[in-house]
């Protein structure tokens, strides 16, 4: 072991320097910069992957959407039609508790009261009957009064909003929650305001409760939390959410629950009776999101006011009246959704606080991400280095299961935040510092492939190979691969009107670009035999698409020869064309030759009858050639049948094809052409010479350029004159090679 380590010194002291850095970070002793990003989206993450999703009937969302401000005009609605939905709320709904989030900041003139008092002041300060039948309208009139009455019949909670304007107040705040002073002693950081604005006074003092709902999104700008308690001038005030709970309870006081350690007090959490909800250091409660937008039911404020929301559906219920018209501006960025309706995040917190759901990050947990930093960074740092890429991959993926496992079992079974980035992010880091001490070792493997295989197949497939160097021998072995050979026609002739520069210049032109298109399908050069390129697929990497690459490849190079003849002849060249032959089989690959010289090579039948094809295109007219297993392998290529054939050497007919590409590719002129061609092969095959003449006439005029309906013309003429025997079954001998 000691040696071991004395061998990997230094990448272990690199993992223990890395283990050092995010020991500081986890301490908050230092910041590693991007690792708050990291956290809050593995935060946002295990939020969304948790919810429950489903419909929490307890709370229903009175909203003033576009709906209501459509029927009853826009917003701020006339304190009577106020007073009238919580009537509606309470009278005929029967809700248990009401809560606003909006503010009435500004009294209502609506009525006209204003104008009739300040006629009864000036033009009919003098005329009975106008006083006393002002006085008789005044309590109708009265729209802020007549809301007062109501508020103070009914369990209403009022919202208000704190603000960082210096001076900015407007309203009277509740009685705060704490007094002044009574948390002097406390480590927590209070989120703390300048200004406020609040409701009317008299509404204040109708309802007696009330609660804040000031927004307090994170770094990002996304809502995760709200402050439970916000200074101001010294006081402590409490949330809308927080404030409807103490209602429905009774009403009794806040109690802080206090921390005591070495650094002095910790505010760790805040009680209202039975209740206990878990506050950050900010004093703020991690929103307990249910689902996306829609987790609580909706009903329009103007369905209630008109009687038209079902009975049902709001008997007992809590309810929070509150907007999701955009033009209302209370819409957040959420983890659950860009655009959010700010009263559903009271409903989500009031709803966790009911159920005990809001999860906690308690003083402590600072020391366990300590400690499961501790011994998961010692534990790959020692061993990462020493391990090969097998053991090390899976010892870092055992570390990331147990990172997540733990994570998330605080999560759901005990409701508490456990950092989770900055430990995913250590054990990634270690992990690739692990891997890449070992990459002098990878690269001697892929020197070592390179070396065996480098001269025949692309630097792909090495790279791919020198993954798993152990897999791949030059020893002899059977396989079912597909070999290529493609030849220049007439090359002998060619050669002969060019020097030797030339043909050089012109050879190294032509083969270049065809074996970078054997390289860029999968293929392995075998070797090139003067003007002729050999090549197969299916090893040394196997393959088990080494028919279609094979063929797809020979399209290619056909194509990509056309495009260059141009220029061959522009040059004074010849009109260069090829003749590719294909076949699939099994044939035996490996290194083979003499003690004086190998090569890595294939060999066997199959190899044969791939060389015998690509001689036969030249008496067919055709550019590639396939065999009918080929064929067989490749259900959506259409292919051309050209004959059934015997060559010299083998003694079992061979099926011949024309491979013309993917069958969307293929016009519908050509599947036609195809389907007449077909047919007068088995009017040939059928000995219906004069039928099978006609088709092919006919095909032959479609088509004058084609040179395989003359060859067939020319057999049904000899065959005329010279029956083939009674057994013939169409098969053409080949006598030579």
């Amino acid at each position: 072991m000691k040696k071991t380590l004395r061998k990997h010194a230094v990448p272990i002291a690199l993992g223990m320097l890395v283990l050092l850095i995010f020991l500081l970070h986890a301490a908050k002793i230092v910041a590693i910069p991007f690792m708050q990003n990291l956290e809050t989206i593995s935060y946002d993450a295990r939020l969304r992957l948790t919810m429950p999703q489903t419909l929490d009937r307890r709370i229903v969302i009175v909203d003033i959407d576009e709906k209501s401000l459509a029927e009853e005009g826009r917003w701020p609605w006339g304190r009577d039609k106020v007073a009238a939905l919580l009537e509606q709320l309470f009278g005929r709904y029967k809700v248990a508790i009401v809560g606003f989030d909006v503010v009435f900041a500004e009294k209502d003139d609506s009525s006209g009261l204003n104008t009739l008092e300040r006629l009864g002041r000036t033009e009919f300060k003098d005329i009975p009957q106008f006083q006393s039948r002002l006085a008789q309208l005044r309590p109708q009139l009265d729209h802020d009064q007549l809301l007062a009455r109501t508020l103070a019949k009914h369990p209403v909670v009022l919202g208000y909003y704190f603000t960082d304007f210096q001076g900015r107040a407007s309203g009277k705040l509740p009685e705060p929650a704490f007094g002044t002073g009574s948390f002097v002693d406390s480590s927590s950081v209070f989120v703390t305001a300048s200004g406020y604005g609040a409701n009317l006074a008299e509404f204040q003092r109708a309802t007696g409760n009330a609660g804040h709902f000031t927004p307090f999104p994170d770094f990002d700008g996304v809502a995760r939390r709200e402050p439970m308690l916000i200074e101001y001038g010294g006081a402590y005030y409490e949330a809308l959410s927080l404030a409807m709970v103490r209602t429905l309870h009774g009403a009794p006081p806040i109690q802080a629950v206090i921390e005591q350690d070495s650094g002095g007090e910790t505010l760790e959490g805040l009680r209202v009776g039975k209740l206990k909800i878990p506050i950050d250091e900010n004093v703020s409660a991690l929103i307990p999101y249910r689902g996306k937008q829609g987790s609580y039911p909706y009903i329009s404020a103007s369905d209630v006011l008109h009687g038209r929301a079902s009975a049902g559906a709001m008997a007992g219920a809590i309810v929070l009246v509150g907007t999701t018209a955009p033009g209302l501006m209370d819409l957040r960025s959420t983890p659950v959704g860009a655009v959010y309706p700010g009263v559903e995040i009271h409903a989500n917190l009031i709803a966790g606080m009911l159920d005990h759901d809001i999860k906690e990050k308690p003083a402590y947990m600072l020391g366990v991400d300590l400690a499961q930093t501790l011994l998961l960074g010692l534990l790959l740092a020692i061993f990462m280095p020493t391990l090969n890429p097998v053991r090390a991959s899976l010892l870092a993926l055992g570390a990331l299961l147990w990172s997540f496992g733990v994570n998330l079992a605080l999560w759901q079974y005990a409701n508490m935040v456990m950092p989770l980035a900055a430990t995913v992010t250590m054990i990634l880091t270690l992990f690739v510092l692990g891997m890449s001490y070992g990459f002098f070792v990878e690269a001697r493997a892929k020197r070592q492939i390179s070396g065996l295989f480098g001269q025949y197949v692309p630097p792909q497939l090495v790279d791919e190979m020198s993954d798993d160097p152990g897999s791949f021998t030059m020893e002899g072995e059977n396989r079912e691969m597909t070999v290529l050979f493609a030849d220049v026609r007439n090359f002998t002739s060619m050669s002969e009107g060019l020097d030797p520069k030339a043909l050089s210049k012109l050879m190294n032109d032509y083969m270049t670009p065809m074996t970078r298109i054997i390289h860029q399908h999968r293929g392995t050069v075998d070797k090139y035999i003067g003007d002729a390129i050999m090549a197969f697929w299916g090893a040394p990497l196997a393959d088990t698409d080494h028919a279609r690459h094979a063929v797809t490849a020979a399209l290619e190079m056909q194509r990509t020869l056309a495009a260059l003849r141009p220029q061959f002849i522009a040059r004074g060249w010849s009109d260069i064309r090829i003749g590719i032959g294909i076949n699939s089989g099994m044939m035996n690959v490996g290194n083979m030759g003499s003690e004086f010289r190998t090569a890595y090579t294939v060999m066997g039948d199959a190899v044969n009858l791939g060389s015998r094809l690509e001689g036969l295109t030249k008496v067919y007219g055709v550019g590639i050639m396939v065999s009918e297993d080929t064929k067989n392998l490749l259900p959506d290529i259409v292919f051309r049948e050209l004959d059934k054939v015997r060559v010299k050497g083998k003694d079992i007919p061979v099926s011949i094809y024309e491979p013309l590409g993917p069958t969307e590719e293929v016009g519908p002129s050509k599947l036609d052409e195809l389907r007449q061609f077909q047919h007068a092969i088995e009017l040939y095959r059928a000995r219906q010479w004069d039928q099978a003449e006609t088709c092919l006439q006919s095909l032959q005029q479609a088509a004058p350029q084609d040179t395989l309906y003359p060859l067939y013309l020319q057999r049904i003429a000899r065959f005329r004159a010279d029956p083939p025997a009674a057994d013939w079954d169409g098969t053409f001998v080949f006598l030579r090679k």
